[in-house]
């Protein structure tokens, strides 16, 4: 039997499911999902494994028109991980009008000369005829190499995307132990958690304002416990008073729906303690950018 192994790009328009099309794959949760655009904001690596290949993935952010420095990182950071991949699943979704930044990506992927498939995602909101629509929208692009229509959030269509990558995969050995899943730390997947259930909890443009800091995260010794302290960081102080919430309900909910997740995760009781506190201009400040792990 071949075995093969290599790298694969999951990229495109913002909130058209990526990240849930990774962790559907992946098996495991490693990167956050939510229905707002713009919530992933690292490239996140993924590593399926199966008996015959090691297929790593790599989440991107989408691609948008930057208005911060964090929005230059996100996008910068997207475009990057189409070098030096062996395959690049562009994934669109039901939204049938191809826009100025649809074009502008799809210029990009030309230019890198890889294989790509086309993803068309939710297919469970869409008509064949609608589905035939994107579909003939575009073939047109003859870098397109295939296209698979799949559900990532109903697990639809994963088995037959995962065989149309290995058929482009060259032979080779594992790059990771076959049990490795994410090059994710804990402290940053820990973090991501609970920025998704602030992305759960708030509304309207708050979200895209927030990060979140681990400042502490230690395990107890000789007992299952981990005591985790957190920072959710806004830019302004109207807003640390809608993430708390009216008599902290709303902060409550997202420490106990973030401690959930985390127990999950770690197969172990967590103590999670947060805070919320403002630092104003944090998307455009390098520095606090660095330290949040937004690195060039």
């Amino acid at each position: 039997m071949q075995y093969k192994s290599g790298f694969v790009t999951i990229i495109g328009r913002p909130n058209v499911g990526k990240s849930t099309l990774l962790n559907a794959i992946i098996g495991e949760k490693i990167a956050i999902m939510s229905s707002k655009p713009q919530t992933t904001r690292h490239k996140i690596t993924g590593v399926y494994n199966d008996d015959d290949s090691q297929i790593i993935f790599v989440d991107t952010p989408g691609i948008h028109r930057p208005k911060s420095k964090l929005g230059d990182y996100m996008v910068n950071s997207a475009k990057s991980a189409i070098n030096d991949v062996d395959v690049v699943i562009l994934m669109v979704d039901h939204s049938l009008k191809i826009g100025p930044g649809d074009e502008y990506l799809l210029e990009f992927i030309e230019a890198s000369k890889v294989d790509v498939i086309l993803a068309i995602n939710k297919v469970d909101l869409i008509t064949p005829d609608a589905f035939k629509v994107i579909y003939d929208t575009y073939s047109k692009f003859t870098f397109i190499k295939s296209v698979i229509g799949l559900s990532a959030v109903n697990n639809k269509g994963i088995q037959e995307l995962l065989t149309l990558i290995k058929s482009d995969l060259p032979e080779g050995p594992a790059f990771y132990p076959t049990d490795h899943m994410t090059d994710q730390t804990e402290r940053t997947i820990v973090a991501e958690i609970i920025r998704e259930k602030v992305l759960m909890y708030i509304d309207d443009e708050i979200p895209h304002g927030v990060a979140v800091e681990i400042q502490t995260m230690k395990h107890r010794p000789n007992k299952p416990i981990i005591d985790i302290e957190a920072d959710i960081i806004c830019e302004k102080q109207t807003h640390k008073g809608i993430i708390i919430g009216k008599e902290g309900r709303k902060l409550k909910g997202i420490g106990k729906s973030a401690r959930q997740d985390i127990e999950a995760l770690m197969q172990m009781q967590v103590n999670l303690q947060i805070w919320v506190k403002v630092r104003e201009g944090w998307r455009d400040n390098s520095n606090f950018l660095k330290g949040l792990g937004y690195k060039e």
